[in-house]
């Protein structure tokens, strides 16, 4: 009976859509704001500047492409929180770690990581995408396997309209974590690293809900202080990365403690202690910064 079956998938269809938009409605006014907030954001960085970037050339860039899906929504204190989980201990790789929902790419998704974030984020833990609204895609980042991660960002308008199924062979745990977090100096550490030539710090940020404890750490944590960052529209209370001189640094660094400086037109405050070379030119949380 396809004419029967289809009629069923479009009152099913619609009843998805009316329960969205009802969701929608009753989102409080914070979080509307928010959500039209990233929809004007704009994807600074294309996947060819991020591979050159890391010493890549175009044509050796890495074929692979994925996106997670970085799922926000309002917990029950007025606080913005992000859906995580715990990858099963069974998986040949990040076993056991904590990770974004999200994979690599299908054909089917045609090019689309909004379909590729949210039709993953159903398979691993049952997020149908009806439930989530797209409104941001981030700049692509580079996994230490050389996959070109592009971070989607989407908004959860009813929590209790998702009720979490982890698929056993690739998720062990769900749950969520304040955003706010990934800007603080609480319950963080950092390492530093040698990867690809470059110096890094790799993060780590610690958590405990109700008996578990979890580490966030990777690619996970570079990406939720990205998201944070932009969200909140701050930078984190810690130094994000190593500067990277673009020019040679003078024999005798000096130290200076840096008052002001100018992002593309916008002045802000900050008090913090950097080396610096002899350009006065640095990097710091993904942005180049020139001092006044």
């Amino acid at each position: 009976y396809p004419h029967k079956l289809f009629s069923t998938s479009v009152i099913l269809c619609k009843f998805m859509e009316s329960a969205a938009a009802k969701s929608i409605s009753t989102a409080s006014s914070r979080l509307l704001a928010l959500a039209q907030q990233l929809r004007l954001y704009k994807a600074e960085e294309s996947t060819g500047k991020l591979i050159s970037r890391v010493g890549f050339q175009e044509s050796t860039s890495p074929a692979k492409k994925a996106a997670v899906l970085i799922c926000l929504f309002e917990g029950d204190d007025g606080d913005l929180r992000v859906i995580l989980t715990k990858r099963s201990s069974g998986l040949s790789t990040h076993s056991g770690e904590v990770s974004l929902p999200g994979g690599k790419a299908e054909e089917g998704d045609k090019d689309d990581d909004g379909v590729t974030a949210t039709r993953e984020a159903e398979e691993e833990i049952g997020l149908h995408p009806s439930l989530v609204d797209v409104v941001a895609f981030l700049e692509p980042f580079l996994s230490q396997h050389f996959l070109i991660v592009v971070p989607v960002v989407g908004i959860l308008w009813d929590r209790k309209a998702f009720n979490p199924t982890p698929n056993p062979a690739e998720v062990e745990a769900v749950f969520d974590a304040p955003l706010e977090m990934f800007l603080k100096d609480e319950n963080r550490r950092s390492e530093e690293i040698e990867w690809n030539g470059k110096r890094h710090l790799l993060h780590f940020f610690d958590y405990s809900t109700e008996d578990k404890d979890y580490v966030i750490w990777g690619l996970t944590a570079r990406i939720l202080i990205r998201v944070a960052s932009l969200v909140y529209q701050r930078p984190p209370a810690f130094v994000e990365r190593i500067p990277d001189f673009k020019y040679p640094r003078m024999h005798t660094a000096c130290v200076i403690k840096l008052e002001n400086y100018q992002v593309k037109s916008k002045s802000f405050d900050l008090k913090a202690k950097l080396v610096l070379g002899e350009c006065g030119i640095i990097q710091l949380c993904s942005r180049e910064l020139c001092l006044i």
